[in-house]
């Protein structure tokens, strides 16, 4: 696979200047991905999905009001630079622009490279790895890693990401998230990780710019049975949820 930190140097130039803007003599990168999860809050998350249900699944998860899809790596997968990409794909192609996808557990570079290949427009990951957030944005996608402390959300923004996703948010507590986040409210943050229709206004008022939801909205048995008039229809609840 193609290094992204080898592209030309004229092409990364020309990317930087349309993409930065001056401000007091600070560069500001524009970051497209805060933005859209600011307008539509949730990133419905895909994990374990099989490869003949994902494109249903995704269609139905549109038709409820989703519009940010992150499609996981299987870390224990031999396949895994191969199946991922390929989810991401057949997703694109029948849905294009209308839902904005990201590859998730993205630990690798290998696996960054591969996330770009398949039409990705972000990548998330568990874990602050700094080669990885550089090689990510280096690829033109947005990096949104995992963190848990103060240190490792300032690291991940010094680093590059766009968005630190609080992992894992249900877990630590709002009172957690509240005491963390007051300190650094510069860096845009969103909640993953035992977040339902039920908590998440919770999470949104106490500051975050949105949240990742899982198991609680992508039902596996709704899945597994192909009850996608049901899964659509959770989708909505949840859309609604965030909306309040």
């Amino acid at each position: 696979m193609f290094s992204c930190g080898q592209r030309s140097r004229r092409a990364d130039l020309l990317r930087s200047y349309k993409q930065t803007i001056q401000f007091g003599g600070r560069k500001i990168m524009e970051k497209k991905i805060e933005s859209l999860i600011k307008e539509h809050k949730i990133i419905a998350i895909l994990r374990g999905v099989p490869s003949e249900k994902i494109v249903d699944v995704a269609k139905a998860l549109y038709d409820g009001g989703i519009r940010l899809l992150e499609i996981t790596f299987n870390q224990k997968s031999e396949t895994k630079l191969i199946d991922t990409p390929n989810a991401i794909r057949a997703v694109r192609e029948v849905l294009g622009d209308k839902m904005v996808i990201g590859a998730g557990t993205v630990m690798s570079v290998e696996e960054v490279r591969a996330a770009k290949e398949a039409g990705a427009s972000f990548a998330l990951a568990p874990n602050v790895d700094e080669t990885v957030i550089k090689e990510t944005v280096a690829c033109g996608l947005e990096s949104i890693p995992g963190a848990m402390t103060p240190s490792e959300i300032a690291d991940a923004y010094r680093c590059g990401a766009s968005v630190v996703k609080l992992f894992p948010a249900g877990n630590l507590g709002l009172s957690y998230c509240k005491a963390v986040m007051a300190p650094i409210n510069n860096v845009p943050m969103i909640a993953v990780g035992g977040v339902d229709d039920k908590n998440l206004p919770d999470f949104l008022k106490a500051g975050f710019i949105g949240l990742g939801i899982g198991s609680s909205l992508t039902n596996k048995k709704m899945i597994e049975e192909g009850r996608y008039d049901e899964l659509k229809a959770l989708a909505e609840v949840y859309v609604k949820a965030a909306e309040n």
